[in-house]
């Protein structure tokens, strides 16, 4: 067993998994990275709002790693990789209990806009994604506390780094998603919400395209964590270019 101490060494233990480069952070103060054989952890201290300890390799070198890190950084971290590979963890760890199931979504390109129907000689300004001002933290607060109360990334937070929103022709705040917890090469799309009466018009897809095309061009790639539940947004970024990969969660019983 080693310890990794570079985003390099995490590169390149862990194949640029962009799941665990993601828990790297950039090795920023705080975060910790194991190898064991073809294994790597990355223990990553309120990575979206989470103590995460990113998984990925064989299920027995896995579980070791596992131990070792937990022992080192402390009970509040939550093993989290491919759904497979943390059931086989949690059973070859009987101390470990699966605390639950969702999906990891990456791109480095998105697919192409879809057409949207405008009537002639008349230039679509509506709805157009931009970046928020400061200022507007109260408007996405109240808009993510109405349509999005479970939502990780809120106005804030440390390194929930800004916003983008769709408005309506009076100002209004329909749509906004979020750039958040964001590695150096992994940019990551949290805090996704639009206004009830709004939605239906794609303006959530909008808002998502803007932020991630501007993920892409700064880190080469972004992600996302959605529940698998929500079919309705899953959709929206398999449109948009996402590919789906379905993990998992553990941790010590409370």
């Amino acid at each position: 067993m080693r310890e990794l101490v570079s985003e390099a060494e995490v590169v390149a233990a862990s194949g640029d998994d962009d799941l665990v480069v993601w828990a790297a952070q950039g090795m920023r103060p705080g975060v910790r990275a194991w190898a064991c054989g073809d294994a790597v952890a990355v223990a990553s201290p309120e990575a979206s709002r989470r103590d995460r300890l990113v998984v990925r390799g064989t299920a027995a070198q896995v579980a070791a790693l596992v131990r070792h890190a937990l022992a080192e950084c402390g009970p509040s971290y939550r093993p989290l990789g491919d759904a497979q590979l943390i059931e086989r963890v949690v059973e070859a760890a009987p101390e470990l209990e699966l605390a639950g199931h969702f999906s990891w979504m990456g791109t480095e390109k998105l697919a192409p806009p879809r057409g949207e129907v405008t009537s002639p000689g008349m230039t679509r300004l509506e709805g157009a994604a931009s970046w928020l001002a400061d200022s507007a933290a109260p408007e996405v607060a109240a808009l993510l506390a109405a349509a999005n109360p479970g939502s990780y990334a809120v106005p804030g937070l440390p390194r929930v780094r800004r916003w983008a929103g769709v408005r309506d022709g009076s100002g209004a705040l329909l749509a906004v998603a979020a750039d958040a917890w964001s590695a150096p090469t992994v940019g990551l799309l949290a805090g996704v919400a639009t206004a009830a009466p709004a939605r239906g018009r794609g303006l959530g897809e909008r808002v998502c395209r803007f932020v991630a095309s501007a993920l892409i061009a700064e880190h080469g790639r972004a992600a996302l964590m959605v529940d698998d539940w929500n079919r309705a947004a899953v959709g929206v970024y398999e449109r948009l270019g996402f590919a789906r990969r379905r993990v998992a969660a553990a941790g010590l019983p409370a």
